[in-house]
């Protein structure tokens, strides 16, 4: 709503001083408007790129006529060095949430198994433990929780997992700079979740029950 002023005689000063005193402070008021509109928008535009620099990706398939689904974040490799080693972003023997941002979801819609893992139908979340000497994925019945605590550590419950198996090690011919999970097209009953970043290709195979 326009600011009103109304010049008071008994102020002192002439009608002009009162009308320059009044377009001053509708001067002011623009200016502290642009201002905070610009600070909105610059806002929104760094939170995007944040959002963004890990986008949300979903790989599907269908075993047994029912879907499977897994719900993760993208990272890039950015020049880093992901794996394995001193100074890793990962480093071996911790716990992976296998992307980045919330825990890595999983909706099946029939009763599946991962490796050696009896997965009910329903809702779990995806980490990898990081083994230098093979990885092992692992299916938690916790579901919602980011992938990591402030601190960095795992936000795994160990007392919620309902299972970890193996995982088949391999290199990809090139660097993967972006991670990416693919459940390959099955024939009806079986699958292939590849795990894929920077010079690792992690895989396990899927199958209905």
């Amino acid at each position: 709503m326009r600011e009103k002023y109304v010049f008071n005689r008994d102020e002192g000063g002439s009608r002009e001083q009162g009308l320059y005193t009044f377009r001053k402070r509708i001067q002011l008021t623009m200016k502290m408007k642009r201002a905070f509109a610009g600070m909105l928008a610059i806002t929104a535009v760094t939170g995007l790129a944040f959002a963004q620099a890990s986008p949300p990706m979903t790989t599907t398939t269908t075993l047994g006529g029912k879907a499977v689904t897994i719900k993760y974040s993208a990272p890039s490799v950015k020049g880093r060095k992901i794996f394995g080693g001193e100074g890793a972003l990962q480093p071996d023997n911790s716990v992976w949430r296998a992307g980045a941002n919330n825990a890595t979801a999983l909706h099946t819609d029939g009763d599946i198994t991962i490796g050696t893992v009896n997965v009910p139908a329903g809702d779990y979340t995806l980490y990898v433990q990081l083994d230098p000497k093979g990885w092992q994925l692992i299916v938690s019945k916790q579901t919602g929780q980011w992938g990591i605590n402030r601190d960095g550590s795992t936000t795994l419950d160990t007392s919620k997992e309902l299972g970890r198996t193996a995982m088949k090690m391999a290199k990809p011919a090139s660097l993967v700079e972006q991670y990416k999970m693919t459940l390959a097209p099955g024939d009806g009953k079986k699958t292939t979740l590849t795990l894929e970043w920077e010079h690792v290709s992690a895989s396990v195979n899927v199958s209905a029950k």
